[in-house]
């Protein structure tokens, strides 16, 4: 059997962020937009899914044509089967993201992020599948005690801490 992996670059609108996950069941493609929506109002989104079977197809929902877009196209690079690409604006992956890991139809979540993202595909004859995520940059050095209170400044600047 032979065996093929690649690195791909995403790309989606600047200040939005990006769920990755794998699904089982075509049905994630209503029951997570229903958590989003009554998760946060406001909420913008766009996503695919890449259906398994069947005909095969990217399923598509969202409120947003562009993040759709978006979605898709990250979905049909990746191309890789039971696996999803969602788009977030007005909303950060923190906000819903327990509420998709408990949906029951999702099997994992790869990433959840604004940072540039590389998802690792392997490659058979069977099809295509993500094996790992490279999710921003490798570290550049420790946290010292000035970086330690800009780190809580801005938790608390963007309402995550009190």
């Amino acid at each position: 059997m032979e065996f093929k992996s690649e690195a791909i670059q995403l790309e989606w609108e600047k200040d939005c962020n990006i769920i990755v996950g794998q699904s089982h069941f075509i049905k994630t493609v209503e029951d997570i937009p229903e958590i989003l929506i009554s998760s946060v109002p406001g909420i913008e989104y766009g996503l695919a899914f890449c259906e398994a079977s069947g005909p095969c197809l990217i399923r598509t929902e969202g409120n947003n044509d562009k993040l759709v877009s978006e979605a898709v196209d990250c979905a049909g690079r990746v191309a890789a089967g039971h696996t999803f690409f969602l788009i977030l604006k007005n909303a950060y992956p923190i906000n819903v993201l327990n509420q998709i890991k408990n949906c029951q139809e999702v099997v994992s979540v790869f990433a959840a992020t604004a940072n540039p993202l590389q998802i690792l595909v392997a490659e058979t004859e069977q099809g295509r599948g993500i094996i790992g995520v490279v999710d921003g940059y490798s570290p550049k050095g420790v946290e010292g005690a000035n970086d330690k209170i800009d780190r809580k400044k801005l938790l608390r600047t963007i309402g995550y801490k009190i």
